[in-house]
């Protein structure tokens, strides 16, 4: 059940990342969390081992290919996401893990509230 429902995730995550641009992380998470029982913790760094080799090549090659990529601003953002990725994994290491989850929630609500209510 394990390695299936790991699949699933995996499944389920690529597709969403592949159909809205999302990093996996936002599926990935919630669904280490209640259906793996990992922490917060855990299952934040387990998404990031699994995004750690160019796994979404393939979908990021498809949308180059159609027309919708900016070359030059996504590799500016990458160069900030590196410095940026390892700060947050540093820092986040002092956060205790029920308030990590609540921060989590509260980042996806408001993503959510902008998403459903914005322009």
């Amino acid at each position: 059940m394990f390695a299936v429902g790991s699949i699933l995730i995996g499944l389920f995550s690529g597709i969403a990342s592949g159909f809205f641009g999302i990093g996996g992380g936002l599926v990935m998470i919630p669904a280490m969390v209640y259906f793996f029982n990992l922490t917060q913790h855990q299952a934040q760094g387990t998404s990031l081992a699994v995004l750690t080799p160019p796994l979404v090549i393939f979908a990021a090659i498809k949308y180059y290919n159609e027309g919708n990529v900016n070359l030059r601003m996504a590799v500016f953002i990458a160069l900030g996401f590196v410095g940026g990725a390892y700060l947050g994994a540093t820092f986040v290491h002092y956060i205790p893990d029920p308030m990590l989850k609540r921060l989590f929630g509260v980042l996806l609500l408001i993503i959510s509230i902008k998403m459903i209510l914005g322009k």
